[in-house]
C-alpha cells in the first residue's frame, strides 16, 4: 500500500468511529433519561401525565401534568415558524436566483453572523425592545407573551431555514432553468413553476431544522414569554414551554424526587418530538423524486 493509500484508510477509519460514537452518545442520553424519567410513572399515570392541566411539582399533592408546557411549547413555535418560513424561503430564493454576486456574499456572511449570535443575547435584546413594544402595541398588562417568543424564535430559526434551502436551490441542475427559459419562461416563473417545486424536499427539510432549533430553544424563551404554566387562549399571553421549565426548576428539584423525575420525563418528550422532526428533515433531505 502506497502512503496516500494508508491515509485514505486511516481517515476513512477515523469517519467511520466519529459517527459510531455520535449514534453511542444519542443512545446513551436516550437511556439515561429513560431511566431517569420513567420512575415517575410509579406515582402519575402517563396519561395523567401528558394530558394533565396543572403544573404545581411542589404542592402536596404535587400536581404533574405538562398539557400547558406543550401547548405553550407548540403556540410559540407555531408563531415562529409563522413568521420564519416565508421570511426564510424568500431570503433563500433572493440570495440563490437574483441578488448580485457582491450583495449574495454580504448577505451569506450576515445570515452566518446572525446564526452566531447567543440566544441569550437575543433574550436580552427582546426584554429591553421587543417586550415594551408588544405591551405598547397591543395594551397588555405585561410584553412577556407567546408573540414575543415567537417573534425572537423566529429570527432564531430563519439562519437554518435561508442556508439549507439556499443550497437546496443551489443544488437544482442547471439544466432545469436553461430549459425553462428556452421554452418562454420568466425569471419569476422558472423559479416558481420549476426550481421552488425542484428544490422542494430540501426546502421542506430546512422548514424542519428550523423547527427542531426553536422546539429545542430554552433561553431566550426562558426570558420573555412570561413562564406562566397555564392553557394559552391566544399568542397574546405568558406561557411556559417545555424547555423553559426544566431550566427553570431542575436546579432546585431535590434529587430522587418525583418533581426530578418529572423533569426527566419533559427531557424524554422533548427528545421524542426532536427525534421525530430531525428524521422527518431527513426523510425529506434525501427523497428522490
Amino acid at each position: 500500500m502506497s502512503l496516500r493509500q494508508i491515509k485514505e484508510f486511516f481517515v476513512q477509519k477515523l469517519i467511520l468511529i466519529c459517527g459510531l460514537a455520535s449514534i453511542f452518545f444519542v443512545v446513551l442520553i436516550f437511556l439515561f433519561l429513560t431511566k431517569e424519567g420513567l420512575a415517575v410513572f410509579k406515582t402519575v399515570r402517563p396519561l395523567d401525565f401528558i394530558f394533565g392541566k396543572s403544573w404545581y411539582p411542589i404542592s402536596e399533592p404535587a400536581q404533574l401534568g405538562i398539557l400547558p408546557l406543550i401547548f405553550g411549547s407548540l403556540i410559540v413555535t407555531l408563531g415562529a415558524a409563522i413568521i420564519s418560513i416565508p421570511i426564510g424561503i424568500a431570503c433563500a430564493v433572493y440570495i440563490a436566483e437574483i441578488a448580485p454576486l457582491k450583495i449574495k456574499e454580504i448577505l451569506k456572511a450576515g445570515i452566518e453572523l446572525l446564526a452566531a449570535i447567543p440566544s441569550v443575547v437575543l433574550g436580552f435584546i427582546g426584554m429591553v425592545t421587543l417586550v415594551p413594544w408588544v405591551k405598547s402595541t397591543f395594551h397588555l398588562p405585561t410584553g412577556l407573551t407567546a408573540l414575543s417568543g415567537s417573534i425572537i424564535l423566529a429570527f432564531m430559526a430563519m439562519p437554518t431555514i435561508v442556508s439549507v434551502a439556499e443550497d437546496a436551490l443551489y443544488s437544482v441542475p442547471k439544466s432545469y432553468k436553461e430549459g425553462a427559459f428556452a421554452l418562454g419562461a420568466t425569471h419569476w416563473q422558472t423559479i416558481y413553476r420549476v426550481l421552488l417545486p425542484a428544490a422542494s424536499s430540501g426546502i421542506v427539510a430546512a422548514v424542519m431544522l428550523g423547527i427542531g432549533r426553536v422546539i429545542g430553544e430554552t433561553m431566550a424563551v426562558m426570558m420573555i414569554t412570561g413562564n406562566a404554566a397555564v392553557i394559552p387562549q391566544s399568542i397574546l399571553v405568558p406561557v411556559r414551554t417545555l424547555t423553559a421549565t426544566i431550566a427553570a426548576e431542575m436546579g432546585e428539584a431535590v434529587v430522587g424526587s418525583e418533581h426530578y423525575f418529572a423533569l426527566f420525563a419533559i427531557g424524554i418528550v422533548l427528545f421524542t418530538m426532536s427525534f421525530i422532526i430531525n428524521v422527518t428533515a431527513d426523510l425529506f433531505l434525501h427523497k428522490r423524486k
